[in-house]
């Protein structure tokens, strides 16, 4: 690799808005805020299936789905692919903000749930007195979720408004389960963060030791460039649709955002809800109710988000995050490259498996062809279901994506552990799309300089919190990764250890082919 113009590439470039040094309201350097985050919980290291309503979205494609209707032959593969935008959505914030509760209530205020499924919630959480927590239910599904009254796994689930079909993902608050949440933004494209509103709560979650603040950092570098931000619990006895209160929160966490990345005026959006009552979520609210509201409701904000543009006839990269047999191997993911459809002959890396793809399927229904963007299970023959892992690419024959062992990347660090130095030797565990791999610093190459933007003279030993640094990065197997100004889901990155995030980065330079046989 010829070092001088990698260490060229390296440099800030100041223009690219969602790269996560790079500030969108003054084009220059980040100042990154350190993590004030105390997270203790230990990492896990095998990456996290998804957990799936039942209700929702069934484990299982059954025969009955494999019966495709008449007419759906008959549909134009342009028309299948554009016939409404799909968005995938993560709600995030600290445990217990109400991620879960407005995800139920959305999915009701949808037509997604019945009357009489609510019913049996109200009285299952009546049971564990645990009253407020039903509409969580729908979301929370496994027993151990309702009985902790915390999400765990990534929930799934779909609604659709007149011009848009919304996948939700409800990532867990709780700072154990981290991981977890870092899977379900590597998925998505806009991000709602909650906020509670109640008196003390908005404070725990955006004070040190609260998750509000990893949260944004988080989605920012997982590639979430536009957030809404609800202020939940309104109709609290404490809040009383307060505007002072509503102020002070949107107050102090705007500064906050701009030093996590966003701008704040073009990305960032918010508004007061109530997600027990269903307040400001499908209609907008009543004037009696919030007289200085005069803003959209949830659903009309998540309608007017705009997407990047995603390119239908690029290479193909669908990121793995689950398998499972079902009449042949099925592999789970997001598009986030280019088209398939059913015949198309692909490849599975790292192990370079070729497969035909039998059949595609966005959320329940079989289709012929689906683009950029749509979670999709694929049934393919060719591979069988144990050699395959999350963190595998299904991708072109033509264009297979790169799989490394070492890589070169621009990293932040944000707040390393007490008493702890990155240098050469420095190990952390990597989060990048669906791979969870633990690595090894091998190499700091260049720090720069946040001031100039440009690279010091002096090749550094070790570099402190806050520092910009370029570094070679090595894991112990081989990993699909691309470089961030080529696919940019698949090249940016967290570092984490001990439960916490040190830093964040985006992959600059890849090995040439046979340097990293």
């Amino acid at each position: 690799m010829d070092i001088e113009e990698d260490i060229k590439a390296l440099q800030l470039d100041s223009s690219a808005e969602d790269t996560p040094m790079a500030n969108a309201d003054d084009g220059k350097l980040d100042e990154v805020v350190k993590s004030d985050e105390t997270d203790t919980g230990d990492v896990k290291h095998e990456p996290q299936a998804n957990s799936e309503p039942m209700h929702i979205e069934p484990k299982s494609i059954t025969e009955e789905k494999e019966k495709k209707s008449p007419a759906l032959d008959d549909i134009n593969d342009e028309v299948e692919l554009n016939k409404k935008r799909h968005i995938n959505v993560v709600f995030i914030g600290h445990v217990d903000a109400g991620k879960s509760t407005i995800g139920g209530q959305i999915l009701f205020l949808s037509g997604q749930v019945d009357d009489r499924t609510i019913q049996k919630y109200e009285k299952e959480a009546k049971d564990k007195s645990r009253e407020s927590w039903y509409m969580a239910y729908i979301m929370d599904t496994n027993e151990e979720e309702r009985v902790k009254g915390i999400t765990v796994e990534v929930g799934r689930a779909h609604f659709e408004t007149e011009t848009t079909r919304f996948t939700i993902l409800d990532a867990p608050g709780h700072k154990s389960y981290v991981p977890n949440m870092i899977s379900g933004a590597s998925q998505a494209d806009i991000g709602v963060l909650v906020i509670s509103a109640r008196k003390g709560e908005f404070e725990t979650g955006y004070e040190r030791g609260g998750q509000t603040r990893e949260h944004v950092q988080l989605a920012k570098t997982l590639g979430v460039t536009k957030l809404l931000i609800v202020v939940n619990k309104m109709d609290e006895p404490t809040v009383n649709w307060s505007k002072e209160r509503y102020d002070e929160i949107e107050g102090k966490m705007i500064p906050f955002l701009k030093s996590s990345g966003y701008n704040v005026k073009k990305d960032v959006q918010f508004l007061p809800i109530s997600g027990l009552l269903g307040s400001n979520l499908k209609t907008r609210l009543d004037r009696s109710v919030c007289p200085w509201w005069n803003g959209p409701c949830l659903f009309e904000a998540l309608d007017a988000v705009e997407v990047p543009h995603r390119d239908p006839k690029g290479p193909f990269r669908m990121p793995i995050i689950d398998k499972f047999k079902d009449m042949g191997t099925v592999v789970m993911g997001k598009v986030e490259s280019g088209s398939i459809r059913e015949g198309d002959n692909l490849l599975v890396m790292p192990n370079k498996a070729p497969v035909k793809v039998l059949a595609v399927f966005i959320d329940e229904d079989k289709v012929r062809r689906a683009g950029p963007g749509e979670n999709l299970r694929v049934r393919l023959s060719g591979v069988e279901e144990e050699d395959i892992l999350s963190g595998f690419v299904l991708c072109s024959v033509a264009k297979p994506v790169p799989a490394v062992t070492e890589f070169v990347a621009q990293l932040s660090i944000l707040e390393l552990l007490d008493n702890a130095i990155f240098t050469a030797g420095y190990k952390a565990v990597l989060h990048i799309h669906s791979v969870v791999e633990e690595c090894e610093i091998v190499e700091l190459m260049q720090q720069i300089d946040p001031k100039t933007r440009k690279p010091m003279k002096k090749k550094p030993l070790f570099v402190k919190n806050g520092a910009f640094v370029v570094c070679r990065v090595q894991v112990n197997s081989l990993i699909c990764i691309e470089k961030f100004s080529d696919f940019a889901q698949l090249g940016r990155f967290t570092l984490r250890t001990e439960g916490k995030t040190v830093a964040v980065g985006k992959v600059t330079s890849l090995p040439t082919v046979g340097d990293n046989a």
